[in-house]
């Protein structure tokens, strides 16, 4: 929606260059050219060029800003937010600023739902998310202006980022150990999908306010599927809630064709669970520190979070400089991500949550290491290494989702995930900074990027392994392991519900 076309300065009336006859000459003619020798795209001549240099010498040339705005190539994109503001030249930093701004929101809004859903609850926050969502979008692909459309992208990116907080959770806390894993993996791929076809979407639709829309109406398809999205009963049981939890319990019980469940699901069993899970103080991100098991959990998910949106927004820009358009490189992006994601399930199924984690960002440090090295004349072998690091960071990814919402307790989760959200986008935000390194030694950015994930590498060991590991529910889940003793003196556990 951002792209900026090739542009140059709106020129005069037609009847001032009627001995003009050819397009190249008429551009010349009012067009300086800048040090590479290209026509200037945010100047002009005051007078055309030829004309000037008869009446007024050399030495008189006036060159000035575009008086009287800008036009656009129109052959690639049919209109963008920048030909829309004119966002370009002096004014060049206002579009900039959107995608800032957006990913600013996406920071806040981790931090907000994150503390409500574990507050009110995994289903209405999501609804919230939908709706605002779709909400914030429509009225953004109908902004009048620049400062409407920077608000309501900017509201955009609190709401959207409830999605990132919720939906993995509330499904983990529906399932058993042994489908987590192809349940979290799965998601993640259907996200690649969307990647993908987010590039088949802006090839086929070159107005940004259509595109948006293309973008935005899917939010009604979701809206309406949280029709049959049950609210997690593990988060009911943890807040007392034990009709509503025992509702949702016997739609679960029936739909898996399990009818002799009824009677471990009485109310009578159910409160002997509810007590025990049940949470008196109400969530804090305060709670994530006040625990010594808590707080290294946290410190340590915060570093390697910050590792792995760093070095893969990092590399995502990196493969922007392969030579392809911004439609194969949006392709690119979502296919590598694919065969890498099923890496992931055989990985953290067999080999364990924080080995993969440790390994993926191994792998990402080791393959821009690793591409330093080469010598800039074998172009094919640093493109298979930039996007190997690319799948590998996807990876790293994909496997920090899974392995923090098994890390934190129930009545903390969403808590703990924006908190280790908001840090993973500073770093995400720092990575185009990165760049800037160049000016000090041009392979630093690099250099940084490799660093970084290897720190995150480091932490991730420090991390305890949950495969094959019931979910924690309270925080004294978390500070010390039950007992089987401990499980048979509450009657039921959250294991026999699950089964």
């Amino acid at each position: 929606m951002a792209a900026v076309p090739i542009h140059h300065c709106t020129l005069p009336a037609q009847d001032l260059l009627n001995n003009l006859t050819q397009e190249t000459a008429w551009l010349e003619a009012y067009l300086p050219r800048e040090l590479d020798g290209s026509l200037s795209s945010c100047y002009r001549y005051l007078y055309p060029h030829s004309l000037s240099n008869a009446s007024q010498g050399a030495g008189e040339d006036q060159i000035v800003p575009c008086p009287e705005g800008w036009e656009y190539d129109q052959s690639q994109f049919y209109s963008t937010i920048a030909t829309q503001w004119d966002l370009v030249c002096e004014r060049k930093g206002l579009n900039r600023a959107i995608s800032t701004l957006f990913f600013i929101g996406v920071l806040v809004g981790a931090v907000i739902f994150g503390y409500l859903s574990d507050r009110f609850g995994r289903r209405p926050l999501l609804l919230v998310t939908y709706v605002s969502t779709l909400a914030l979008g429509l009225v953004s692909a109908f902004s009048v202006s620049y400062i409407m459309f920077v608000i309501t992208r900017s509201l955009t990116g609190v709401a959207i980022a409830g999605f990132t907080i919720i939906v993995l959770p509330l499904e983990l806390e529906w399932l058993d150990v042994e489908h987590r894993t192809v349940a979290g993996v799965l998601s993640s791929t259907f996200w690649s999908g969307g990647v993908m076809l987010l590039a088949l979407v802006g090839y086929l639709i070159r107005d940004w306010r259509w595109l948006l829309l293309a973008v935005t109406l899917p939010c009604a398809l979701g809206i309406l599927s949280l029709w049959w999205v049950p609210e997690s009963a593990r988060w009911l049981l943890t807040q007392g809630r034990i009709k509503e939890a025992q509702h949702y319990l016997l739609q679960c019980a029936a739909l898996n064709g399990r009818p002799q469940a009824r009677e471990k699901l009485s109310i009578e069993a159910l409160s002997l669970v509810a007590e025990r899970e049940k949470v008196v103080r109400r969530p804090s991100y305060l709670d994530l520190f006040r625990t010594p098991r808590l707080r290294h959990i946290s410190l340590c998910c915060m570093v390697v979070w910050f590792g792995v949106n760093f070095s893969y927004y990092g590399l995502s820009l990196d493969l922007s400089e392969l030579g392809l358009n911004m439609y194969q490189t949006q392709l690119l992006f979502g296919a590598v991500e694919v065969p890498f994601k099923m890496i992931v399930y055989l990985s953290v199924r067999y080999a364990g949550r924080r080995f993969t984690q440790v390994g993926a960002l191994l792998g990402t440090a080791l393959t821009v290491g690793a591409n330093l090295l080469l010598p800039s004349g074998l172009v094919a072998w640093r493109l298979v290494l930039k996007v190997t690091g690319k799948g590998f960071s996807e990876a790293s990814f994909t496997t920090a989702y899974l392995f923090t919402s098994e890390l934190y307790p129930t009545v903390l989760r969403q808590t703990g995930l924006g908190l280790t959200s908001l840090v993973g986008r500073f770093g995400g935000s720092l990575a185009p900074l990165a760049t800037l390194l160049e000016g000090i030694w041009p392979p630093l950015p690099k250099v940084t990027y490799s660093g970084i994930a290897l720190l995150a590498s480091a932490t991730a060991l420090l991390l305890p392994e949950t495969r094959n590991a019931k979910l924690p529910e309270t925080i004294q889940d978390v500070e010390k392991k039950r007992t089987l003793s401990d499980l048979q003196e509450a009657g039921i556990s959250m294991k026999a519900l699950q089964d």
